[in-house]
């Protein structure tokens, strides 16, 4: 069973990244339980490891980022009632894309091609996004008769606007990269032979600070974008006290005023 789980999801270190490809290219990279389970694996041990920085996660083959939820599985959960189907498959993708959502380190999704339902719903949880120019983006749950179930109707609207996310959760029809650049779903696009240069490339400009700082940022802008403004606030003082006392923030200090380059250790 580890020998299969391994495989469903591919893990490679660059130096201070970790490149996570979705591995199901027969199936355009579906997320079937075992792979979200299997993905939620490697994140646990990234977290733990001080050697990871930063998270790449793209798809394997020519075709597809991923082409969301294996309906054939789920299908087979709907059929053995409510009760299992909420557990098995709505949950379990709520979770997934919620740890992608909260993870302390940079996650960068290098989104390939095909980025339709719960691939879309990865793509909008994750903190930065790199695009192929022959990606295509969906909201296609409608076409099943059913809503999004991995977050894609709550934070869609938040990126996009209430707007702009109906017309797609609504209509079920394909976007393009460009939309979904100037909707805020993804940060740049590129050619396609440039994706993972140009993802690596904006993991390494991050994973120069220090990490504390980084993870500091991630969690106010995390926890305070459902928030007032005014617990947001708040949020934002809690992270800057934590920060405060760690030897990287005298070390970025000391560097500015000498003008020499940091070196952070995450203490």
């Amino acid at each position: 069973m580890e020998t299969v789980m391994s495989h469903l999801v591919k893990y490679e270190q660059k130096g201070a990244i970790a490149l996570l490809t979705l591995n199901r290219p027969e199936k355009l990279n579906a997320l079937n339980y075992a792979t979200n389970d299997r993905l939620l694996e490697l994140l646990a041990s990234i977290e733990t490891d001080p050697t990871i920085r930063a998270v790449v996660l793209t798809g394997a083959g020519e075709r597809a980022f991923s082409a969301g939820g294996d309906i054939h599985e789920f299908t087979e959960s709907i059929k053995a009632g409510v009760d299992i189907a909420v557990r098995e498959f709505c949950r379990r993708g709520q979770i997934m894309t919620a740890r992608l959502e909260a993870f302390p380190k940079p996650i960068i999704a290098a989104v390939n091609g095909i980025a339709f339902g719960g691939g879309c719903e990865i793509t909008e949880a994750v903190h930065l996004a790199v695009a192929s120019e022959k990606a295509l983006f969906a909201k296609p749950e409608i076409n099943i008769g059913i809503p999004p179930t991995f977050g894609g109707t709550q934070r869609l609207p938040r990126l996009a606007g209430r707007k702009r996310a109906l017309e797609l959760l609504l209509t079920g029809d394909t976007f393009s990269p460009q939309r979904g650049y100037e909707m805020g779903l993804v940060n740049k696009i590129v050619p396609h032979d440039a994706l993972l240069p140009a993802a690596f490339d904006l993991a390494e400009r991050i994973v120069r600070h220090s990490p504390l700082a980084v993870s500091r940022i991630i969690t106010a802008v995390t926890r305070g974008i459902n928030t007032t403004i005014d617990e947001g606030l708040l949020i934002e003082r809690e992270q800057f006290a934590r920060m405060a006392a760690t030897k990287d923030v005298h070390e970025g200090l000391s560097a500015w005023i000498a003008r020499r380059t940091p070196t952070y250790t995450g203490a």
